[in-house]
């Protein structure tokens, strides 16, 4: 199979970087090409070095000549580029197509490929993507949805890309907006909380990068125990807090600050804004 990635900037890098690195690549061809040069020369020597399964890659001239040659085709640019690729490649409405263009909807794929080749938009396979930052470590969390000409052996197809580089799942598309609050902006938000660990610890007399360590293994090890444990995120934080304890302190803290109400909040102009984008 040939997989063709169109914009290999910091998100489309990292998921062909992960998607290269890991076993789900082995036998399989991966075709590149972005805008700019620079990107693909780097990304050749990144996959010619040693700790790739996959080196096959082939950087393709323009979008047009990779389009024809890919089985799938993953676009990785600035929603505000999506309908001058989609113009490119709009002949080749027999690959998959998959954006990963933030408030571009499956409508608005169609739509672009109809405006370059009348009826290739109604026949195109498409499918939306939104993954975040930690594709780029192999902890991506990637939400998929699909139009009616998707198959689900292409589906499938397409997600083993995607849970190459950490976790894909299939949702319907009216919870893309959603899936921005909760995983794909929400990194930020963890890096937030993990910077504040660590100024307070060093505000405590711990160096700065041992305090890194500390504050960002106790956040994967909390993330770990409510992905596996049974029990409710609510019971989880109950047992951490002993009575008269240090623990139950801090949270009477955040509890009174707003900690919660805060998250929510910023959780949910991050979805405002992705529906904002949508509408626009």
């Amino acid at each position: 199979m040939k997989i063709g990635f169109i914009g290999i900037g910091n998100m489309g890098g990292s998921i062909l970087k992960g998607y290269a690195k890991s076993s789900a690549s082995a036998g399989n061809v991966i075709l590149v090409h972005d805008r700019m040069t620079e990107n693909n020369h780097a990304m050749a020597e990144a996959i010619a070095q040693s700790g790739y399964t996959n080196k096959s890659l082939v950087v393709c001239n323009d979008n047009r000549e990779l389009a024809e040659e890919a089985d799938i085709i993953i676009i990785g640019v600035k929603p505000a580029i999506v309908n001058s690729v989609l113009k490119e490649i709009a002949p080749a409405t027999d690959k998959i197509i998959v954006s990963m263009a933030a408030g571009v909807s499956i409508a608005k794929l169609e739509a672009g490929l109809n405006e370059a080749v009348p009826g290739s938009g109604s026949a195109a396979k498409l499918i939306r993507i939104m993954p975040n930052t930690p594709a780029r470590v192999g902890a991506a969390m990637t939400a998929m949805c699909r139009n009616g000409n998707v198959s689900d052996e292409e589906f499938a197809a397409a997600k083993t890309i995607f849970d190459s580089v950490g976790v894909a799942e299939g949702v319907p598309e009216d919870m893309i907006d959603c899936v921005i609050g909760v995983s794909g902006s929400s990194p930020a938000y963890t890096y937030m909380y993990i910077e504040a660990l660590v100024k307070a610890a060093v505000a405590n007399g711990m160096d700065a990068e041992q305090a890194r360590v500390f504050a960002c293994q106790a956040v994967i090890g909390a993330a770990k125990m409510a992905l596996e444990s049974k029990e409710s995120l609510e019971q989880l934080r109950i047992n951490v807090c002993s009575p008269g304890g240090t623990t139950i302190e801090a949270v009477k803290k955040l509890q009174t600050n707003g900690f919660m109400d805060n998250v929510i909040e910023a959780f949910q102009a991050a979805v405002d804004r992705s529906k904002e984008m949508t509408a626009e």
